[in-house]
């Protein structure tokens, strides 16, 4: 089965199963004054992009993955609505309540959707139709994975399962050892040819979609320190992949690159980021936790620029569309950066509510940001 051809989409637990929020981990170093937002200065726009439309979807406040296929985007709300939209127009294609709250979402190959509820149990959809549900037996906070007519749901008990994409079949469950934390945020799946590649604790390991089988596993971050809290090293958000290289990133420890030829590191550095990365044949870009941008050569990891510009702003992860490397802030802004040395190149707004998920771009070059309270905004170039 090749699974390449399909469209991958593009907080913390603790066993068994008790959430500790992000928040809480703030409170360990409690007494720490929280740094002020960097001022917005004024921007002269180089790159000409204009709002083509609105819709909504209700609030969000799950690890939301929007989920472009072709001319379609994917979007959910934390009530249990789950919608697909034409990118080009932001008009409903169609609209499902599910009638249970999401935990994770949304994964589609362009014919099937599927979530997670909060309830623990898949939920895959067609048409504007629900096909199947199945419980899981651990939370998941990563949206699924949808390829090669398959659901791959990776949850917070380090476990990866496969479901039959039309009745829900299970069809098999790898389950490694569980660490005492997990982050309660989106992790790592993506297909490379007929490999499922997946993020597990600080490793990418790669799976065979047909029965679950680990084929190679290699670490992008060791954990270190002398408390669980120390040692947390997920993978976390979104990869860049060139070819047989994924780059991923390390929860506040490292950005690297993985051949998936030899199962093999090829290199990483210590970055202290807490968002996914993205990238082209050249460089790869991130967000670090202080909201320093970084571009870094794809080659060996070597520091190219950095920007200080939205330090303290909440960013998102980032996504490269054009000339530009594009980051949702906290405060509902979407900032356009050039890839060639981090100048602010537009800014664009929404309802001033943060952005809830890394920015997607569509087919005909829709530009599309969902915010915390819902509203889903299509921008396009001039």
């Amino acid at each position: 089965m090749n699974i390449q051809s399909f469209l991958p989409l593009t907080h913390v637990v603790r066993a068994p199963l008790a959430v500790v929020g992000m928040v809480l981990l703030a409170g360990c170093f409690g007494g720490v004054k929280k740094p002020q937002p960097t001022e917005l200065q004024p921007v002269t726009a180089l790159v000409s992009v204009r709002q083509g439309w609105t819709n909504r979807i209700g609030p969000v406040n799950f690890p939301l993955g929007v989920s472009v296929a072709g001319n379609t985007v994917a979007v959910a709300g934390d009530t249990g609505t789950v919608a697909l939209l034409d990118a080009q127009t932001g008009r409903d294609i169609w609209r499902l309540d599910l009638k249970a709250p999401i935990a994770a979402g949304v994964g589609s190959d362009g014919k099937v959707l599927a979530v997670v509820t909060k309830d623990n149990e898949v939920v895959a959809m067609q048409a504007g139709r629900e096909l199947w549900r199945q419980k899981l037996n651990a939370q998941a906070f990563t949206a699924p994975f949808v390829a090669g007519e398959r659901v791959f749901v990776l949850a917070a008990d380090r476990s990866v399962n496969a479901f039959d994409g039309q009745t829900g079949r299970k069809l098999w469950t790898q389950q490694r050892s569980s660490e005492p934390l997990v982050l309660r945020q989106s992790g790592v799946m993506l297909a490379v040819g007929d490999t499922l590649v997946v993020g597990l604790a600080g490793r990418l390991a790669g799976m065979n979609p047909l029965n679950g089988s680990i084929q190679w596993e290699a670490p992008i971050a060791t954990p270190r320190g002398i408390n669980d809290i120390e040692r947390l090293v997920d993978l976390v958000g979104s990869t860049s992949r060139v070819g047989d290289t994924v780059c991923a990133r390390a929860f506040q420890a490292s950005i690297g690159c993985v051949s998936t030829v030899r199962g093999s590191l090829l290199w990483a550095k210590p970055a202290n980021g807490l968002q996914g990365i993205q990238g082209d044949d050249r460089l790869l870009f991130g967000t670090e936790a202080d909201g320093t941008v970084i571009a870094l050569k794809r080659t060996d990891g070597e520091r190219v620029w950095s920007s200080e510009r939205l330090r303290y702003r909440g960013l998102t992860g980032p996504l490269v569309a054009g000339r530009s490397v594009v980051i949702g802030d906290a405060t509902g802004f979407v900032h356009l950066l050039s890839r060639e040395d981090g100048t602010l190149l537009n800014r664009l707004t929404t309802d001033g509510s943060a952005i809830a998920a890394d920015p997607v771009l569509a087919a005909g070059n829709s530009l599309v940001a969902v915010t915390r309270n819902g509203g889903i905004y299509g921008f396009q170039p001039e």
